[in-house]
C-alpha cells in the first residue's frame, strides 16, 4: 500500500525552492526520537513498502507516468522529493490520498489511509522519512514546516 505516492502529484501545484545550506541550519535540526523512527519504520513496512519499496526507494521509473497516466510511487529517501513538503502536507496526503495531476483514471493515485492509520501513526511514518534524509534536506523541510500554509490553487473564475 502506498503511504506516500502522495507526494508526487502534490509537487505540481507547489513552488519548489532550493535546499537550505547545511552549514548554517544542520546544527539547528530537531533531534528525531529513535522510538518514533522505529515505530514509523514498522508502520511503513506494514502499510507502505508494498508500493514504495522496503527501503523507501520507490518504484522503478517513478518519474515517468505509466500507461494510465499515473506516476508510480516515489521514493521517500533523498532521491525523491518527499523532503520538499511540510509535515502538514505529508500528513494530509497520507490521511486523504492524492490524485496525481497526470492521472487519467477516476481513481486516486495514492489511496487515503485515514481509516487505517491514526494521526500518531502518520506522524511516526513522517518521522521515519526524516531519518532517511540528508541534513540539507531535513533543514529545507524544517523551513517548509515554519512557512504559513499555501492557499489551495483553484481553477476557473
Amino acid at each position: 500500500m502506498a503511504v506516500t505516492l502522495i507526494v508526487v502529484a502534490g509537487c505540481g501545484s507547489l513552488t519548489l525552492r532550493a535546499p537550505a545550506d547545511s552549514s548554517t541550519t544542520a546544527a539547528a535540526l530537531p533531534m528525531l526520537d529513535p522510538n518514533q523512527v522505529t515505530r514509523g519504520r514498522q508502520i511503513y513496512v506494514q502499510q507502505c513498502a508494498s508500493c514504495h519499496g522496503q527501503q523507501a526507494e520507490g518504484a522503478p521509473n517513478w518519474q515517468q507516468p505509466d500507461a494510465r497516466g499515473d506516476l508510480p510511487p516515489p521514493p521517500h529517501n533523498d532521491s525523491g522529493h518527499t523532503w520538499r513538503h511540510s509535515d502538514a502536507q505529508l500528513a494530509d496526503i497520507i490521511r486523504n490520498g492524492l490524485r496525481d495531476r497526470f492521472n487519467k483514471t477516476p481513481e486516486l493515485t495514492m489511496p487515503p489511509f485515514k481509516d487505517r492509520l491514526s494521526d500518531a501513526e502518520i506522524t511516526a511514518v513522517i518521522t521515519y522519512f526524516k531519518s532517511l534524509w540528508s541534513p540539507e534536506h531535513r533543514a529545507f523541510q524544517e523551513e517548509e514546516n515554519r512557512r504559513p500554509p499555501m492557499p489551495t490553487q483553484r481553477s476557473g473564475p
